[in-house]
């Protein structure tokens, strides 16, 4: 029963589209039709069926609310205007129906009916938006300033930094677990969104639990739910973060199960708790690696990247201080020049691009021309004859190019020498060898890798075991 409860229950978010396509349809007749009224009958059918699929939508949405762990405090107003929302419209229907005799009814203005449906429909649907997306669904896109200035609450990203000098000193609690549930948790269990009827952004939400009971046990990690729900695999439903959204590192998965093995505590030091220093290297300051450009870019939409990967391609950062990203087409052969607007996304973080062994032409440069911090490019074993190579030209954090087993032409070597940073070509497996570029080898300290090497004969070679 529990298992028909929630597949029913699932089925809201497409049920509820009906009722909303009907009751549009109908207003819109109603609006063309305000001075004819040749489409009276029509009109009410539509709010008959709109009615009708309001109340399925109204039961299914009760359900889900049963069982996906909403707060009633966070649906109760979207559940009720839901309600009231198929009462106006099967009220709407009545006046409209010809057949049907409700004097009272038939003294409401129709125009005001109509208008109060529009309003009911928007707002409610404005409801079920936040309650499935955020309140700030609407708002998400635009810059944190701005959201601050009008008011929202934001959850900025807020990366674990200690120092190798005084690490020791960093408070456990507010320097390292508030920013892994803030960067991980909060965005679902804050305040205004509280699901399961948990709040993770303070001790005191913490302590209080949700609506199972308590997540925090100390010294007990098993049945420390803010701990075991995060090793859950992935599929099982009760896997937390959910497995589309970020997910956190197992750094700080290990961070947080020291952190409930040494009491739970809100105001010790990392010293005060005589933890070991290996625990926290990976969260000091690291070398900044000068292959790739000494630009900031924003985080990447994990739903973008998300989007990406169904496709079959590859999307990882380069590393968990850095928003860049590395993308390979190594799962799809099949990967053209027409595919690659899926990567438009995430133009700006990609600076490692690996696209060999797929079926890519010379006109894909036009495309990998808008890949701004592009610095490591991999066309490798494609036809690739380098004839468009020049439109690359403008790609200035480019440093290494593989046209490794490629079918590049001697005629078009020039044009290698045309980028402003590039430091590495290889170019084996091509037909070309260092002979070929004998005219432009005083030209830049651009090394070209044409391969075609010897090893050495040694008489070990010829021993026979």
């Amino acid at each position: 029963m529990e298992v028909l409860k929630q597949l029913i229950g699932r089925l809201h978010p497409v049920i509820v589209h009906l009722p909303i396509g009907f009751i549009l349809a109908g207003l819109l007749l109603q609006w063309v039709d305000r001075n004819k009224k040749d489409f009276v009958k029509i009109t009410a059918l539509l709010f008959m069926w709109a009615a009708i699929a309001g109340l399925v939508a109204c039961v299914t949405g009760y359900l889900q609310y049963l069982g996906e762990g909403y707060s009633f405090k966070n649906i109760k107003t979207h559940l009720w205007l839901g309600i009231v929302t198929t009462i106006v419209v099967f009220a709407l229907y009545l006046r409209l129906s010809e057949n049907l005799k409700f004097p009272l009814l038939k003294k409401l203005p129709e125009t005001f009916l109509s208008l109060l449906l529009l309003l009911l429909i928007s707002y409610t649907g404005h409801l079920g938006g936040s309650i499935t997306h955020g309140d700030d669904y609407l708002i998400a896109p635009l810059p944190n300033n701005i959201k601050s200035a009008l008011g929202f609450e934001t959850y900025e990203v807020k990366p674990i930094e200690l120092s190798p000098e005084s690490w020791e000193e960093a408070q456990f609690y507010d320097d390292i677990i508030a920013p892994i549930l803030n960067n991980n948790c909060v965005s679902c269990h804050n305040k205004k969104r509280a699901k399961g009827e948990l709040v993770l952004n303070s001790e005191e939400a913490i302590l209080k639990g949700g609506e199972n009971g308590d997540v925090l046990i100390p010294n007990n990690v098993e049945e420390s739910a803010i701990y075991s729900r995060l090793i859950l695999p992935d599929h099982d439903e009760d896997h937390m973060p959910p497995k589309d959204k970020k997910q956190p590192d197992k750094e700080e998965i290990a961070l947080i199960k020291t952190w409930i093995l040494n009491d739970a505590p809100f105001d010790k030091s990392i010293g005060e708790m005589g933890l070991q220093k290996s625990l926290f290297t990976s969260f000091f300051p690291k070398k900044a690696n000068e292959d790739y450009p000494d630009v900031e870019v924003v985080e990447a939409s994990l739903d973008s990247i998300n989007t990406i990967k169904k496709q079959g391609i590859h999307v990882q950062r380069i590393s968990t201080s850095s928003n860049f990203l590395s993308v390979s087409c190594i799962n799809r052969s099949d990967f053209s020049d027409k595919d690659f607007i899926k990567l438009s996304p995430i133009r700006q973080q990609i600076v490692d691009l690996d696209l060999g062994r797929t079926k890519i032409s010379d006109a894909v440069f036009e495309q990998i021309a808008l890949l701004p911090n592009l610095t490591v490019l991999k066309i490798d074993y494609t036809s690739i004859t380098g004839q468009e190579m020049h439109k690359l030209h403008a790609l200035e954090h480019l440093k290494v190019l593989n046209l490794t087993g490629s079918n590049f032409k001697k005629v078009y070597l020039e044009q290698l020498y045309g980028f402003k940073g590039l430091k590495s070509v290889f170019l084996a497996y091509t037909g070309l060898d260092a002979a070929d570029n004998r005219e432009n080898n005083d030209k830049t300290t651009l090394k070209i890798e044409f391969g075609n090497y010897e090893l050495p004969f040694i008489e070990s070679d010829s021993i026979i075991y």
